[in-house]
């Protein structure tokens, strides 16, 4: 089985899927390989990037675990969910500009004010903070177009909060999932599910939420963007994206 992160891995971070991808992708799945998305992406954009590859039925790994799902048809197997209230007032105490939102799955977000523009899918409904923390969310995500990477990095240092896991993007964006959930938590169970040693997974990953998942598997590989965490969870490094790094990696098993 391969299992693919998606932004940066399957696309670049505007959305574009170079179609050496695609083929690449299309060579394993010749060789009856299964190929899984695993992503911090929700249903909504992970499901047009299934569609894009030409994936059949079968698991799709979104916002970062909590969420494990079959498509097509849409189906969630799988929800784990958690308070966000702590989450919430804790961050908004610290960065009171946040733009916070809370994922309704298979619907949209509900939120405190819009993101940038494009960087959630689905439907969007704006709620008091009373009401994003009036019941269990399967994540909570924090944006802050004005801050940097490095500022959200240090912000997660600084929380201090027990029971909850932190994913940190490449812009001022920080993922909050229940503790001990992760991509490779639900790809286990996907190796369950489809009777598959993790020792015959290949996984491929560029951001900090792919750590774990590129530990877990037999064969972890970070793509040439990746910051320098993420290189030395896995084992080994292919070239850069634009460069074509992902095509190398399933080309040297898949050709």
């Amino acid at each position: 089985m391969v299992a693919l992160d998606i932004d940066g891995t399957v696309v670049d971070h505007a959305g574009f899927l170079p179609d050496p991808v695609r083929q690449a992708v299309q060579r394993a799945l010749d060789q009856d390989v299964r190929v899984v998305l695993a992503t911090g992406r929700s249903w909504h954009g992970t499901a047009p990037i299934h569609d894009a590859l030409g994936l059949p039925p079968g698991q799709l790994i979104c916002s970062n675990g909590s969420v494990r799902a079959s498509y097509p048809p849409f189906s969630i197997d799988k929800l784990i969910t958690f308070d966000p209230r702590e989450v919430i007032t804790t961050v908004l105490r610290e960065v009171p500009q946040a733009a916070i939102a809370v994922e309704e799955v298979g619907v949209g977000y509900r939120l405190n004010r819009h993101f940038p523009d494009g960087e959630l899918t689905g439907e969007m409904k704006l709620q008091s903070i009373d009401e994003l923390s009036a019941e269990p969310v399967s994540r909570v995500i924090i944006r802050d177009p004005e801050a940097t990477d490095s500022d959200f990095i240090s912000l997660a240092e600084s929380l201090g909060m027990h029971g909850v896991e932190y994913f940190i993007g490449y812009s001022a964006w920080l993922d909050i999932a229940p503790e001990g959930v992760s991509k490779a938590t639900a790809l286990a169970d996907v190796c369950e599910l489809y009777d598959i040693e993790p020792t015959d997974v290949l996984a491929l990953g560029d951001g900090r939420n792919d750590i774990e998942m590129l530990e877990f598997v037999g064969r972890g590989v970070a793509i040439g963007d990746a910051d320098e965490t993420v290189k030395a969870a896995a084992d080994a490094v292919t070239g850069r994206f634009g460069d074509g790094g992902t095509v190398t990696e399933l080309d040297r098993w898949f050709a």
